[in-house]
């Protein structure tokens, strides 16, 4: 037991103290869930393992007992861990490593809450984009594909190129709104964007294909005038973004 907790506090402070990664202030759960999702992401608990007790962790991250309990209710949130009844909380997924290594210390939690605020506000601006859309709005969002399609072809990122894309979505609505309610989140929108797209380099390219594939059927739901499968499309694309990343799926986002 003595070793294993050993390798837990190993693998969290190890994980935490990374070269090149950006320090931002986070609240104490934040930084607590961010250094059990460290241990976990690095198999110092593996998927399927119970985990420590509250004793425990409140021990190894010298954190009170509603701290840690704020940061596992996230995980659970998640879906990273379970509680079964009776027999405590047990591993059931394990995010990309690489989280760990492109966000800033701190910003975990906050780019999983972003996901969510992203798959509510832009499925409605999607969803009235299809009702409300011009010609130019048409030719402006084709404009936004086109240019992803020549950074993906040269290999870049662009994540500038794919937030004009979601921007245009937004404005497209025709209710200024959405755009002002994005504009508060732009800073850790772009932090989420910024590491999908790099997780995609860190996997065969076509990950950033299949991401395409999704702004397209975004596209062609808004063109076709259907706000149903433009909503349904917004939301299905964030959220493949999030299961990516926290997840370790292989689906597109």
């Amino acid at each position: 037991m003595a070793t294993a907790k050993r390798q837990i506090v190993d693998a969290s402070a190890t994980s935490t103290r990374r070269p090149g990664r950006l320090l931002r202030d986070g609240t104490l759960p934040d930084r607590a869930y961010e250094r059990i999702l460290a241990m976990i992401a690095d198999g110092a608990i593996a998927v399927g393992d119970k985990m420590p007790s509250e004793h425990e962790l409140c021990g190894e991250l010298e954190v009170s007992r509603p701290v840690l309990r704020q940061a596992l209710k996230q995980l659970r949130a998640d879906d990273v861990i379970v509680s079964r009844q009776g027999s405590g909380s047990y591993v059931v997924r394990r995010p990309e490593r690489a989280i760990l290594d492109f966000a800033p210390v701190g910003s975990v939690a906050d780019i999983q809450r972003t996901f969510e605020f992203r798959a509510a506000v832009e499925g409605e601006a999607a969803y009235l984009a299809a009702l409300r859309r011009t010609e130019q709005d048409m030719l402006r969002l084709k404009a936004t594909l086109q240019e992803l399609d020549r950074r993906i072809e040269a290999g870049e990122l662009g994540v500038d190129a794919d937030e004009d894309f979601h921007v245009a979505v937004c404005e497209a609505s025709d209710n200024c709104y959405f755009t002002i309610a994005r504009t508060s989140m732009k800073a850790n929108i772009l932090t989420g964007m910024n590491l999908t797209r790099n997780l995609s380099l860190t996997k065969p390219r076509e990950r950033l294909a299949l991401v395409q594939k999704e702004h397209y059927a975004i596209f062609d739901a808004i063109r076709d005038k259907d706000p149903a499968a433009a909503r349904n499309a917004m939301r299905s694309h964030v959220e493949n973004a999030r299961k990516r990343v926290f997840e370790g799926k292989t689906t597109a986002g």
